[in-house]
């Protein structure tokens, strides 16, 4: 674990020197939501290949860069595409970058994703506040050995998702107008979509909606003590009883349909934002 301390350092000096950007905020941006990085004024971006100990990202919609500057006056840091596990990654892998965002300052983390809607009330191209995860990947980025100076060894999860923040985005998103959703994330492991049984089951343990990303980063920010914020991005139907063939071309199509408002909710998130 000595070894991820020094990793980090690395890591962290070497962005230092690539920006004077001080982020408060880190932003994490799913599959076809990666234009809101484009908004920050003074970006810098800083390709993930060119980072010490940072992986790449591999899945079509994720650029693979760190964009660091200002947005609605805020200092950020934003993941222009991130890892998942079914890449081939560890889970501390796909994480890591969510330690580095801490030792660059950071103190809250607004994670988006886009995901299958199982709550039948549900439509494609509706925003969905997280209240809360299932971590159904069969993994942990937490386990083996824990170094104390990151976090606790058994950390509570009882306010992964900071209600605070997300009370304050339902708020912002009525001032403009935005219908949101709010609902429990389950996250797998991919790359497959599901099963219809498997949907079914997802459903009866309490999912509103299902995603291959988000949860291990979660996991890792509140461990970190990191405040979090969860926005999903319903790109289609994933209805145990009805579901239909998809396509990752299908995913994307949507979320770029959607994006519009979302980078009107985040912006106004971020500029009105209570501090940590």
């Amino acid at each position: 674990m000595g070894r991820l301390l020094e990793q980090v350092e690395e890591t962290r000096a070497y962005l230092a020197s690539k920006t004077t950007v001080k982020p408060r905020i880190g932003l994490i941006l799913g599959s076809g939501l990666g234009d809101l990085a484009d908004k920050l004024e003074g970006a810098v971006a800083v390709d993930y290949g060119t980072i010490p100990h940072f992986p790449v990202s591999t899945v079509e919609g994720h650029a693979g860069k760190l964009v660091f500057g200002s947005l609605e006056g805020q200092p950020v840091v934003a993941m222009q595409g991130r890892f998942h596990y079914y890449e081939g990654y560890s889970m501390q892998t796909v994480t890591y970058p969510v330690r580095v965002m801490k030792a660059l300052g950071v103190d809250t983390l607004i994670v988006t994703n886009a995901c299958g809607g199982m709550n039948p009330s549900f439509r494609p191209g509706d925003l969905m506040i997280i209240r809360d995860h299932l971590n159904m990947t069969g993994a942990n980025p937490l386990i083996g050995p824990n170094e104390p100076s990151l976090g606790p060894r058994f950390p509570d999860m009882s306010r992964a998702y900071t209600p605070e923040l997300a009370e304050f985005a339902k708020r912002t998103a009525a001032s403009l107008g935005i219908e949101v959703r709010e609902g429990v994330y389950a996250g797998i492991s991919g790359p497959n979509y599901m099963t219809g049984a498997e949907l079914k089951m997802l459903r009866l343990l309490g999912g509103d909606a299902v995603g291959m990303s988000t949860v291990p980063e979660v996991i890792v920010a509140s461990h970190a003590g990191l405040r979090v914020l969860g926005i999903s991005c319903v790109t289609d139907m994933a209805i145990g009883e009805e579901l239909e063939p998809l396509t990752h071309e299908q995913v994307m199509e949507v979320a770029s349909r959607t994006k519009p408002r979302f980078i009107s909710l985040v912006k106004a998130i971020i500029a009105g934002i209570p501090s940590a």
